[in-house]
């Protein structure tokens, strides 16, 4: 299951270093506005310290974690919507990822020119919205133009229903309100699902501060954030991007040493990973063996069937049963006979609905 966020704000608020500490990779970061023109798609595992456990049980040949995409998409300006800067292209990226995480600039230095002139997390957020927000308008306000005499007109029940949407969607978007905030039926959302609209997308903030205030974990400029989250059901993540970046070149034992000097326990990447698959509602479930032991990545609410064709279309063609265990049981037993005896292996038919942790061996025959 290959989902992704896109990574957005205004120039200069960090995107690009804090894209940089995610893959790893070095790409172009410069201060000055559009160093990064072309999206930037960077692959990153999710942290999962339950994979650590089955290797050393199961010594598999192999080790798959699972994983998320994450796309560097270039700063919005004020006026994208209409195509200041490189809105336009830029606008277009952002309808390709499946949730957005928005840097929000909460640290003042003078030697990083801000494109507005100061810090100012509310404005910025502001803007940010106001672009997204008229972009979708625009792409409502064109439909709604196309269909709206045809479905009055015929009656066609599925065009009514369309336009309806439409409509209560551009009442909300002129009130300047995100499509995600307005409560939209699944029924609804539906119908609507083919236009991608940017605001109805899942959005988590990103409180971007100095170094020295990442230990400390928020400012005057934080709290607005986190205010303005609150308000939208939304989570922040408060970190430096620059501390990312330079943690991102150490070893393993070297961060984790120097995380545990300044009390922290997960890095800010590692929390915004963990909240941005949780805003997504993906959960994991495992295969394990000898040969390999690997994470899956599924959507809260999948079904085993469903599940097993995420591995292979012939599994879930020719399902017969899921051999299912807890990842708990296995842990606390560290045997998969002991964890038999117990009684905790369940043969699972193909309406199970899928647990995070879950282990699994599917039957199948094609």
């Amino acid at each position: 299951m290959s989902l992704k966020a896109g990574i957005v704000g205004l120039p200069n608020v960090g995107k690009s270093t804090l894209f940089n500490a995610i893959t790893k990779k070095n790409i172009l970061a410069a201060n000055y506005p559009f160093a990064t023109i072309d999206p930037n798609v960077g692959v990153v595992t999710v942290p999962d310290t339950r994979l650590e456990f089955l290797e050393n049980l199961y010594l598999p040949k192999s080790l798959v974690p699972t994983t998320f995409e994450f796309t560097d998409i270039a700063g919005l300006v004020k006026g994208a919507s209409k195509g200041e800067g490189l809105g336009n292209k830029f606008l277009s990226h952002i309808r390709e990822v499946d949730a957005i995480v928005e840097v929000v600039r909460c640290f003042k230095d003078n030697n990083i020119t801000h494109v507005e002139g100061d810090v100012d997390p509310e404005r910025d957020i502001d803007i940010i919205n106001i672009e997204l927000i008229l972009a979708d308008l625009e792409i409502i306000d064109n439909r709604i133009e196309k269909i709206a005499k045809k479905a009055e007109t015929t009656k066609d029940k599925e065009a009514l229903e369309e336009l309806t949407i439409l409509r209560k969607c551009k009442e909300s978007l002129e009130k300047n309100i995100p499509l995600r905030l307005i409560g939209l039926t699944e029924e609804e959302t539906k119908i609507i699902k083919a236009f991608n609209f940017i605001t109805l997308k899942p959005l988590i903030y990103v409180a971007n501060v100095s170094e020295e205030d990442a230990s400390v974990g928020e400012n005057i400029y934080t709290k607005k954030v986190m205010e303005l989250a609150s308000k939208e059901n939304t989570n922040t993540i408060v970190m430096s991007a620059k501390m990312e970046s330079e943690l991102s070149e150490l070893e393993e034992s070297e961060k984790k040493l120097f995380l545990e000097e300044l009390g922290i326990n997960y890095s800010g990447l590692d929390r915004l990973i963990f909240a941005t698959y949780d805003l997504l509602g993906l959960q994991t479930f495992f295969t394990v063996g000898s040969d390999e032991v690997r994470a899956w990545t599924f959507q809260k609410g999948m079904i085993a069937k469903k599940c097993a064709g995420l591995i292979h279309s012939d599994i879930e063609r020719g399902f017969i049963k899921a051999e299912i265990m807890k990842y708990t049981d296995l842990e606390e037993l560290k045997d998969e006979k002991k964890v038999q005896e117990a009684g905790k292996l369940n043969l699972e038919g193909k309406d199970y609905l899928m647990q995070d942790g879950d282990i699994v061996y599917f039957r199948f025959n094609v």
